[in-house]
């Protein structure tokens, strides 16, 4: 059993605990999924979670429209990923896919609501490039003004959900200024006329992963989320609400390891002794330990701030995914080793954890480019 006791602290409300309760059971009733087939079992996962409820919290409601709470988002996908890391994506990408349209959308766009909340569609967030990562400012794909219509050219690479989607939020360059400031947020359905899926990827842990071409796809003036030119400060906006969860996921593939790691230490039998009787094998629990709870202080620290009212928690949100994603990795190296041969066996649990971690160092906001942006608002602060 997982631990339980961080749902006393003060950053939560009675109504986190009960959710955390209640998504436990769902849990335990209804995860891991079958994987040998990641479309299906992604199509399924949003269907389920739709029909639960849980998919709720992801986006506002269009008929009554209240800020995103970022505990509940974090308390679900810490509960998801230590159950199924294909079930926290799945949760995961309803809310990045949306954030945008929740955040800054028009009436009629939220209307997209209706449906990733209840499972009924499926979405995705198409900001990253080929040759714009990291640098989202630096990105190439154009949006050209024609008449009433806006026509999109260029590509889009590791779009989670690519493939499988029913809308992306797109982010093309505009040319209002240059950089940052010549960027503009779409909305766009998956089966627009010239809007292809140029190329499946493939990972270490199976995720529905595209590379996206657009070849002269045209999409009305009221498919612009926001005005033309803000996209950049919309894509960040939605990052510094997301970014946090991340972290929260990194959160639930650790504890899971330390649930299996302390488990298989307590039971296994190395000299005529449990293998916990070591104290070399102490320490590494100890650290096992230390490491989660700093992670979950940090990731609830950052989701408490924001639901308390600021306006943003960019050092905040980064501290919270560089510590939790960068320690997760750690915390689960440490239960492979002490799982031996079984750690790298194919299907173990441990092994699945370590082919899911990695990843979250890197999507959302490198590992390295957290700690420039953490360089960057404390001198900024001091000055």
């Amino acid at each position: 059993m997982a631990d339980r006791s961080f749902l006393s602290w003060p950053f939560f409300e009675d109504r986190h605990r009960e959710l955390a309760e209640r998504l436990e059971a769902w849990c335990t009733a209804n995860l891991p999924v079958d994987h040998s087939d990641v479309d299906v079992a992604c199509r399924r996962l949003v269907a389920a979670l739709g029909d639960a409820g849980w998919l709720k919290p992801t986006a506002v409601d269009p008929a009554d429209p209240q800020p995103l709470d970022v505990r509940t988002l974090c308390i679900t996908r810490e509960t998801l990923a230590r159950h199924d890391g294909l079930a926290d994506f799945a949760f995961a990408m309803q809310g990045l896919g949306t954030g945008a349209i929740s955040l800054f959308g028009t009436p009629e766009q939220r209307q997209w609501l209706e449906k990733t909340r209840a499972g009924k569609a499926i979405s995705a967030f198409a900001l990253s490039e080929p040759r714009s990562g990291s640098d989202v400012a630096n990105m190439e794909m154009t949006a050209t003004r024609d008449g009433g219509d806006y026509v999109l050219s260029g590509e889009k690479t590791w779009i989670s959900n690519g493939g499988i989607t029913d809308l992306y939020c797109v982010f093309a360059r505009t040319g209002e200024a240059p950089g940052a400031k010549g960027i503009s947020a779409f909305v766009v359905p998956a089966d627009t006329p010239g809007l292809k899926v140029a190329e499946r990827l493939e990972v270490i842990a199976p995720h529905p992963l595209a590379r996206l071409s657009f070849d002269d796809v045209r999409v009305p003036a009221s498919a612009m989320i926001g005005r033309p030119g803000e996209g950049f400060r919309i894509a960040m906006s939605v990052l510094d609400v997301f970014r946090s969860t991340v972290g929260a996921a990194a959160l639930g593939f650790a504890r899971r390891a330390l649930d299996e790691t302390v488990a298989r230490v307590g039971n296994r039998e190395l000299f005529g002794a449990p293998l916990f009787d070591l104290q070399m094998v102490q320490g590494h629990v100890a650290d096992m330990a230390l490491d989660v709870d700093a992670a979950a202080l940090l990731v609830y620290r950052a989701a408490w701030t924001k639901d308390a009212g600021a306006a943003r928690v960019t050092r905040e949100a980064a501290m919270a995914k560089l510590y939790a994603t960068d320690r997760a990795q750690a915390v689960i190296d440490k239960a492979v080793q002490l799982h031996g041969g079984d750690g790298v066996r194919r299907g173990h649990i441990v092994e699945s954890l370590y082919r899911e971690i990695r990843a979250l160092r890197i999507y959302e906001g490198a590992s390295d480019v957290q700690k420039v942006v953490i360089a960057r608002q404390t001198m900024g602060a001091a000055s």
